[in-house]
């Protein structure tokens, strides 16, 4: 009356992850890199050679968007003159931006 039903054999089915199944978590990581990762390093050696070429008369814009005309710099500290007579005492890092010269007479 009723007729046995037979299993077929297991075929497209395997245990581990192949290749394709890998292939959208490589290119993740790929489009990581190029969009996020390379252009912060870029970033980071570009803010790193502006401060080592810091010298005595750049005029910067410091964190807070203090600007000033550099006065001294050591090696973690720079001092900023801010206004006549008035200096402030900043660490490096803290410096965002060299402006060109001659700015900051006419920026008051």
């Amino acid at each position: 009356m009723i007729s046995q039903a037979w299993a077929q054999a297991a075929g497209g089915a395997s245990g581990g992850m192949d290749l394709l199944g890998m292939l959208p978590i490589a290119l993740m990581f790929v489009v990581l890199y190029f969009f996020m990762i390379r252009p912060q390093a870029k970033r980071a050696k570009e803010h790193k050679a502006l401060l080592a070429g810091l010298a005595k008369g750049d005029e910067v814009v410091a964190g807070g968007g203090m600007l000033g005309k550099v006065t001294k710099v050591t090696e973690n500290y720079v001092t900023i003159e801010i206004a006549s007579n008035v200096e402030v005492q900043v660490q490096k890092p803290s410096i965002q931006l060299v402006l060109p010269k001659g700015t900051l007479r006419n920026a008051t």
